[in-house]
């Protein structure tokens, strides 16, 4: 069974120090790093959004970050301004082991549509073409990493389960906003969706 690891936005803004900076997220590189060595392929993906892109606080005037407004696809939390294209936030980790992917999958481009998944848009139908590349390498057993546990991976985790993939998370090489409880709530949807929580 080929392999792969999908290492989700292990990014600047998502490390200490950062604008949507997750508590350790600098931890998990070198593990994950190491990790490259036990598969087939390495994906990485990355939040990429416009400036002023929706899903941002500072695009709605009189919200702040972490409250949540409806969108024509559904609720969304919105967020401080992060990974805006092109900035030293948005940029990978400068420890992180980028040579060893065979892929990257940008993320989040679309202003209207934040995306939290590898696989799809937060509309839930729009995809970011990364099913397709893994159909075309014959691989069927993911192992997930990266930040933020609760979001990110979460919804990552769950899309690639609906797929038909082998979907293990190695929650010693991810980190977790935990903001009211997101984080037993995504531990419990993984589960459910038959993700391996190792």
């Amino acid at each position: 069974m080929t392999h792969a690891l999908i290492v989700i936005d292990v990014q600047n803004d998502f490390c200490p120090g950062g604008a949507l900076a997750v508590a350790e997220g600098d931890e998990i590189v070198p593990g994950i790093n190491a990790l490259m060595d036990d598969v087939e392929a390495v994906i990485l993906t990355q939040d990429w959004h416009p400036a002023g892109h929706s899903s941002f606080a500072s695009s709605h005037d009189g919200k702040s970050p972490f409250e949540m407004i409806e969108m024509p696809y559904g609720s969304q939390v919105l967020w401080p301004d992060h990974c805006v294209q092109g900035s030293s936030g948005a940029a990978f980790h400068a420890g992180l082991n980028t040579d060893r992917a065979d892929m990257i999958v940008r993320k989040g481009y679309n202003p209207v549509v934040d995306s939290y998944s590898a696989f799809f848009e937060n509309d839930h139908t729009t995809p970011t073409g990364l099913h397709g590349y893994l159909q075309t390498r014959g691989i069927e057993q993911l192992t997930m990493v990266g930040l933020a546990t609760d979001f990110c991976v979460n919804f990552s985790a769950v899309d690639a389960a609906k797929l038909g993939y082998a979907v293990t998370v190695r929650q010693d090489l991810c980190r977790a906003i935990d903001m009211d409880g997101s984080l037993a709530a995504a531990q419990s949807g993984m589960r459910a969706a038959g993700v391996v929580l190792a």
